[in-house]
């Protein structure tokens, strides 16, 4: 029971801070969902960051249980994969062709080159993001 509620937790505060950042976004995102493109690169980045630093032989091990609230919770929560889905959808739908395959593109090339940016600054540096290094 212990890590569905860590998983409910950090979905919570995942699903606040894409609220925020999407409507933060909203003003550039008029042909473009933006938004969603930002936070699925920042999430892309977070995970792969932090899966890489908190394994057992990472530079900051962690248990089971924090690795599934950051990565399941606050993650799964943030990001946005559906909300990617139907924007994509919904550009394709309405003959915006280009801006879908910007979309998609971008989404997937640089949410992946963000895990994998995460994931080397983390084997090379530990916690830069809160250290101040």
């Amino acid at each position: 029971m212990g890590n569905y509620l860590l998983v409910a937790i950090g979905g919570a505060i995942g699903s606040v801070a894409r609220y925020a950042l999407a409507s933060a976004a909203a003003p550039i995102s008029a042909t473009i969902p933006w938004g969603t493109i930002i936070i699925n690169i920042l999430g892309s980045f977070l995970i792969g960051w932090f899966a890489s630093l908190t394994t057992q032989s990472g530079r900051l091990p962690l248990s089971d249980e924090a690795r599934v609230f950051v990565m399941v919770g606050l993650c799964g929560g943030f990001t946005t994969f559906s909300s990617f889905s139907l924007q994509t959808f919904a550009l394709i739908r309405n003959d915006q062709f280009l801006p879908a395959v910007i979309n998609v593109a971008v989404s997937v090339i640089v949410c992946v080159a963000a895990t994998a940016a995460g994931h080397a600054i983390a084997v090379k540096y530990g916690l830069p993001l809160f250290s101040g290094r």
